[in-house]
C-alpha cells in the first residue's frame, strides 16, 4: 500500500513530489486554510506556513484515505489548504474517493 509521512520541516516541493509519486494525483498547496488566493510557495516548509496556533506535527498518510479527510487533516495540524487534484490537474477530485482512487 502505498504512504508517505509528512512533518514540518517538509517543503512544499516535496510534498508534492511525494503525493504524485505515491498517489498518482496533483497536489494544490494554498497559503491559507480556506484555498483561496494564494498558492503555497515551492520552498517553504510546512512549519513556515503554519498558522497561528496549530501544532503541526507529523502525518502518515495513507492511499485508503479518503480525499476529503486528508484535506481536513492538513488544515487541522498546519492551518493551511491543501487540494487534492486529478493526474492532468484539469480538476478537484471528489472528498469521497480514497487518495489512490483520485489518481486514476
Amino acid at each position: 500500500m502505498a504512504e508517505f509521512k509528512l512533518d514540518g520541516r517538509m517543503k512544499v516541493k516535496t510534498l508534492k513530489e511525494n503525493y504524485k509519486k505515491n498517489f498518482g494525483g496533483t497536489l494544490r498547496v494554498y497559503k491559507s486554510v480556506t484555498c483561496k488566493g494564494a498558492m503555497a510557495d515551492e520552498d517553504a516548509t510546512l512549519a513556515s506556513l503554519r498558522a497561528e496556533g496549530k501544532k503541526g506535527g507529523e502525518l502518515v498518510v495513507g492511499g485508503n484515505l479518503k480525499v476529503g479527510n486528508f484535506e481536513k487533516k492538513i488544515a487541522e495540524l498546519y492551518g493551511i489548504g491543501v487540494q487534492v487534484a486529478t493526474k492532468d490537474d484539469s480538476k478537484l477530485a471528489d472528498n469521497d474517493l480514497t487518495l489512490v482512487a483520485a489518481g486514476k
